[in-house]
């Protein structure tokens, strides 16, 4: 099995759980450390003309990740390719499996029943809170309706402020970002990599919580401790 993958979360959960099937991955694919496969390009812009050169038996994407242009093209030229849509934690779990199956894992990787125990062990909230949660700054970008990050959110107590927003990443000037008073703003390392130094600057006397954007917005083997990782980043900015 030869499987070339556009999408760095599917990137660390078919290397180790399918160990050896990777020929191709993009240049945004850090996890795991080490890998031993060729590099295509980005995730918007991948060569259609190395992925083919790797020939590979099996290309996985994501309808939000990947260009549709790029993946048409690949068909066209007779590649094979899964596209996966994640938007919800259970959405994750069954595309995950599928993507799993569909790359020769077996047996079912026992991080992906770590990720479910840990996520269905999760307590009921004593309180909910509001947040906003940035994306990009320059301009300030923030989730909005029908994303993964903020499924995973709403079930740690967060709601965000834009989840019913027409847009799923909208632009919002950044006066009237501060002017919904959350209780917190979430800020991610990724895509853009919020600091200490860069981000809570622009929200005064509001806390922030600076959380890992793996753990946020990835689905794969970092699933499995999410809950723990965000859930203590977030108590920590709402004490």
């Amino acid at each position: 099995m030869r499987v070339v993958s556009l999408v760095p979360s599917l990137t660390e959960a078919v290397a180790v759980s399918a160990p050896g099937v990777l020929v191709g991955v993009t240049d945004w694919c850090t996890h795991p450390a080490g890998l031993d496969a060729a590099r295509i390009g980005g995730t918007k812009n991948p060569s259609t003309e190395r992925i083919l050169a790797l020939a590979p038996d099996l290309v996985i994407a994501n309808e939000e990740e990947n260009r549709a242009p790029d993946l048409d093209a690949l068909r066209a030229a007779g590649a094979e390719v899964l596209v996966t849509e994640i938007r919800t934690l259970p959405q994750a779990l069954s595309e995950l499996e599928r993507v799993l199956a569909a790359c020769g894992a077996d047996p079912r990787p026992g991080w992906l029943e770590e990720a479910e125990r840990a996520w269905a062990a999760l307590p009921v909230p004593d309180r909910r809170g509001t947040a906003v949660v940035p994306v990009w700054r320059r301009p300030w970008m923030v989730l909005g309706r029908d994303t993964f990050a903020g499924d995973l959110l709403a079930r740690l107590g967060v709601d965000h402020v834009h989840a019913t927003h027409p847009e799923r990443y909208p632009r919002v000037p950044l006066e009237e970002l501060r002017a919904v008073a959350p209780d917190l703003v979430v800020l991610p390392d990724e895509p853009y990599r919020f600091t200490a130094e860069d981000g809570p600057d622009a929200f005064p006397g509001l806390p922030c919580a600076l959380v890992s954007g793996r753990h946020l917005t990835w689905y794969g083997p970092s699933l499995a401790e999410a809950p723990g990782v965000l859930g203590a980043a977030l108590a920590a900015a709402l004490r």
